[in-house]
């Protein structure tokens, strides 16, 4: 009897080991993955990446054949110029009509102070009004028609303007630079092909800085919360495995089925919410890689 109960506080101990587990939630972990694009047509004229290779935000990592848009951007600036000299300059066109109408206004003035000494016949002084008249609206249509074309050419010197910066914004997208510094993951172009617009050129992480996607039980989602200082661990497989520093940066508003292949603390769970926890990668940990969290 004595031996019995000895051998099943031996088995109950066993059994009590086996679900002290030293994790809390295991997952994958992710980084952030860019797939940047062509965004002008035309030939890869340089495009000198590889896959693995560092790239730091904001480098040119190729450039699309500019020697189209840049003949059109150098047209535009042409035709710009052509409309620009056949602006019409108002005030020396109609400087002409002015002196007449100021002739004609110096013969009114004289011819009224004729007829008042009665020095003058009154129709002399009718026809002088009505020569000023006449001069006064020439020089209104004048300059109405000279304003006209102006603000017509300015018009087209304005879309001229437009159609250029257009041009220029197709040039810049020429040049194919990395919006994140990270590590090319893919490389899906060579240099001298042909691109098109929405054309995929290459794909990359920034490896620096990680995520581990875990799955948490509902139990433990009561002892979770945003910037949650946590242990992860990386699994290099055969028990090998590196201790990092992590912070809970999102927690799943819905719950999902436990994916086939993650553990959680309660084996029998079906359901789970997903966290990402986000780890400072020293350069080991690869995306992928499975992984434990630590609570």
């Amino acid at each position: 009897m004595k031996k019995m109960m000895i051998f099943a506080a031996a088995a109950l101990l066993v059994a009590c080991g086996e679900n002290n587990k030293d994790y809390d939630a295991t997952g994958t972990f992710e980084a952030t993955e860019i797939t940047v694009s062509a965004e002008q047509t035309g030939k890869l004229m340089q495009f000198g990446i590889t896959e693995g290779d560092r790239i730091e935000e904001g480098r040119q990592i190729g450039l699309i054949d500019t020697v189209q848009l840049y003949l059109k951007a150098r047209q535009m600036g042409a035709t710009k110029l052509v409309y620009s000299a056949q602006k019409p300059e108002t005030q020396k066109q109609i400087a002409a009509t002015r002196q007449q109408i100021i002739k004609a206004q110096q013969e009114v003035n004289r011819y009224t102070q004729l007829v008042k000494e009665d020095a003058a016949n009154r129709k002399v002084l009718d026809d002088a009004k009505s020569q000023l008249q006449v001069l006064e609206r020439q020089l209104e249509a004048q300059t109405s028609s000279l304003n006209t074309s102006t603000k017509s050419l300015s018009a087209q010197m304005g879309t001229v303007d437009v159609e250029k910066l257009q041009i220029i914004d197709q040039l810049q997208k020429c040049h194919v630079y990395s919006p994140i510094s990270g590590t090319v993951l893919e490389k899906y172009a060579e240099q001298g092909e042909f691109a098109t617009i929405g054309k995929p050129l290459f794909k990359i992480a920034d490896t620096d800085n990680m995520y581990l996607r875990a799955y948490i039980t509902s139990d433990q989602l009561k002892s979770v919360k945003l910037g949650q200082q946590v242990k992860v661990y990386s699994d290099y497989g055969n028990g090998n495995q590196k201790e990092y520093r992590g912070t809970v940066t999102w927690i799943s508003s819905k719950s999902e089925f436990t994916p086939k292949t993650i553990l959680t603390d309660d084996e029998r769970a079906d359901l789970v919410y997903a966290i990402k926890v986000a780890v400072k990668n020293d350069g080991y940990i690869k995306i992928g890689m499975y992984g434990e969290v630590k609570l």
